[in-house]
């Protein structure tokens, strides 16, 4: 048991870690490594799990998440705004046109997976 808590600790902190960075940082989702992290959260750690669930920052996606498995309009607006920012300005500085054509892939997916999650009104 104890083996099990510790590995969802660590997944959970590298997770946050990881969603954090990816608010800053052009191809990081933030979104599915902070749902990532308040799953294992709350299966290692209440504590770290309290926090996230009432970070200012995530509370409210993370409870909207939880409770209707939906998100804001005006979220989803803001993810389809970075997401395609982040994606264009890599486009157009990566050299080769096999990677340009890799991240419009990636790009169109992630446009089609945010499509699919349900809309809660602002």
């Amino acid at each position: 048991m104890v083996l099990k808590r510790g590995f969802f600790l660590i997944i959970g902190l590298c997770s946050l870690g990881l969603g954090i960075l990816g608010i800053v940082l052009p191809l990081l989702p933030t979104v599915p490594f902070i749902l990532l992290a308040a799953y294992c959260f709350a299966r290692s750690s209440e504590r770290l799990y309290q926090w996230l669930m009432r970070h200012p920052w995530f509370a409210d996606a993370l409870r909207d998440w939880q409770a209707k498995g939906a998100i804001r309009k005006s979220l989803k607006k803001k993810a389809y705004i970075v997401s395609g920012l982040s994606f264009s300005v890599s486009i157009a500085i990566v050299p080769l046109i096999w990677v340009k054509l890799l991240l419009v892939c990636l790009c169109a997916g992630l446009f089609f997976y945010l499509r699919s999650i349900p809309e809660l009104e602002d």
